[in-house]
């Protein structure tokens, strides 16, 4: 018991563990709290687990996401990050904190930019839903524009793009059995599987027919490719989920958002990167996301494929079925989100109109799949 909130077996640390000593909760700096956090006893554990945290805290809801909550905790010369899921479960085999916290701590000490993890709790009676502490990290995470002043030149520009697929390829090359991972998923299948999910998950989230998911489905099962060696996944790896440091463009100072990670086909992750990455003459409606990396200078997504071939050694010729695959699964995200928020259990704002990305994205799957030189994946 510590300061009358029980955590129990439910509080893990891959740090040190804070003394067990009675300490005084003290006010918050602000008078408000942000939804999905219950400020007294966020306040308790803090002052009793993490270092620094016996202070006035005050927290804001991050803008952006629309999944797990993201939260920055502040006191007096300290800044945390606070995760927890959404208010609404949806999807029944998503947001679970637990492998976040677990494939964060793995990655620890390895030459991986990931967030250090500090406190993990799965106590739901603390704060109605488990969640975990992890470091803050200064740098631009790149939106809808670049930073005034930043990336200034092509240079630089281009070093974005080729630093990002480097810090995928070293993610890639992690021994994941070496670092503790060797159970964290099922690789065998992956990408059949993962096709299968997402089909059931929208399922669970569906608000009115969509044929062109429909098609998309039965396309992406007709052309599962053979995949290469299984690594970590990252599940989500795209310009949004990356900080860059503030002085040198192209050096990820961290990875964000862990929370579709798993073992699998390394190349979901290249697939999802190249969903997000958009040039000059993509249409405009499927635009997936900010069209920044249009801008002059940022490399192409040939570049990206070829700097990813060259550095990871893996083949990438059925890299159409893996962007495909991307923009599937990220219509059936978009519709999640877009259930969630006709039925009030978002957080935030900015949720409007996810029911037509949905549609978008199932058409750019489509258009992908049209385009390839895959006959099975164009429906032949």
């Amino acid at each position: 018991m510590a300061n009358g909130v029980s955590y129990g077996a439910a509080f893990r640390t891959p740090t040190r563990q804070v003394s067990k000593q009675k300490r005084p909760i003290l006010a918050y700096m602000t008078t408000t709290v942000p939804e999905g956090i219950n400020g007294p006893n966020i306040a308790r554990f803090f002052a009793e687990y993490i270092p620094g945290g016996d202070a006035p805290l005050e927290i804001t809801l991050i803008s952006g996401g629309k999944s797990n909550l993201t939260y920055k905790v502040a006191s007096p010369g300290h800044t945390w990050v606070l995760r927890r899921p959404p208010l609404g479960h949806a999807l029944p085999t998503a947001h679970d904190m637990s492998r976040e916290y677990r494939v964060l701590a793995a990655l620890a000490p390895t030459d991986v930019p990931s967030p250090k993890p500090l406190a993990f709790c799965e106590d739901i009676s603390v704060n109605d839903a488990p969640f975990y502490v992890m470091e803050h990290y200064d740098g631009h995470i790149i939106a809808d524009a670049l930073p005034d002043g930043y990336a200034s030149t092509p240079e630089e520009r281009h070093n974005m793009g080729i630093g990002m697929v480097r810090t995928l390829a070293k993610l890639h090359a992690v021994d994941y059995k070496a670092v503790g991972l060797g159970e964290f998923g099922r690789p065998e299948g992956f990408v059949e599987r993962q096709v299968r999910r997402w089909g059931k998950q929208h399922e669970t989230t569906i608000t009115r027919p969509v044929p062109e998911l429909d098609e998309v489905t039965r396309r992406l099962n007709n052309a599962i490719p053979e995949s290469p060696a299984p690594t970590i996944v990252h599940g989500d790896y795209r310009l949004g989920n990356i900080i860059m440091d503030p002085n040198q463009p192209g050096n990820v100072v961290a990875i964000l958002d862990w929370e579709m990670s798993t073992l699998g086909d390394p190349l979901t992750d290249l697939g999802y990167t190249l969903l997000y990455w958009h040039e000059a003459g993509d249409p405009p409606e499927f635009m997936a996301g900010s069209d920044v990396t249009a801008q002059p200078g940022f490399a192409s997504r040939a570049e990206l494929i070829d700097e990813y071939a060259r550095v990871s050694g893996r083949a990438v010729h059925d890299v159409d079925f893996y962007v495909a695959f991307a923009a599937y699964k990220l219509s059936i995200i978009c519709e999640g989100i877009h259930y969630r928020w006709i039925n009030g259990q978002t957080v935030g704002e900015g949720f409007e109109g996810y029911d037509e990305r949905t549609v978008q994205l199932a058409r750019r799957a489509l258009w992908i799949a049209d385009h390839s030189n895959n006959p099975k994946l164009r429906g032949s």
